[in-house]
């Protein structure tokens, strides 16, 4: 690449730049993942806020992947159970519900499972394709 001098600026520099944040901006895995780490963090400050413990948060962290049970009953239903505990729908019914009947266990289950799907994300486990546990929508996950 050729890189033109104009006073201070090198301009060529800065195209490459402006490429860089282009391409980070993006890159829909990269963006998941920083999303996820934002809801984890979300998750984590309003569990903490709502009086629950760090003891309790790190025993239940991974208490919903205990969905992935449902893969003893094939792939296809091992998807829809896994998925029904992974994406934010059942979330935001615990949240909305222990809202409204003023359930404070309701409200931090659903902050736990946010806090959980936004970790899972963050680390490139998405959802999964019911052919087989490692298919997911973010790719393919362990060895290839």
């Amino acid at each position: 690449m050729k890189i033109t001098q104009h006073g201070n600026w090198r301009v060529g520099a800065e195209v490459e730049q402006q490429k860089a944040v282009m391409s980070f901006f993006t890159n829909p895995a990269l963006l998941l993942r920083l999303e996820g780490i934002a809801v984890f963090v979300g998750g984590l400050w309003a569990w903490l806020a709502l009086g629950g413990s760090w003891w309790l948060f790190a025993l239940l962290l991974l208490s919903p992947d205990l969905s992935m049970l449902g893969y003893a009953a094939g792939s296809r239903i091992g998807a829809t159970v896994y998925n029904l505990v992974h994406s934010y729908p059942l979330s935001a019914v615990l949240l909305a519900l222990g809202l409204v009947i003023h359930n404070p266990s309701l409200i931090l289950a659903g902050v736990l499972i946010l806090a959980h799907i936004g970790w899972d994300r963050f680390l490139g486990y998405g959802l999964k394709l019911p052919t087989a546990f490692q298919d997911t929508h973010l790719g393919r996950i362990g060895h290839q």
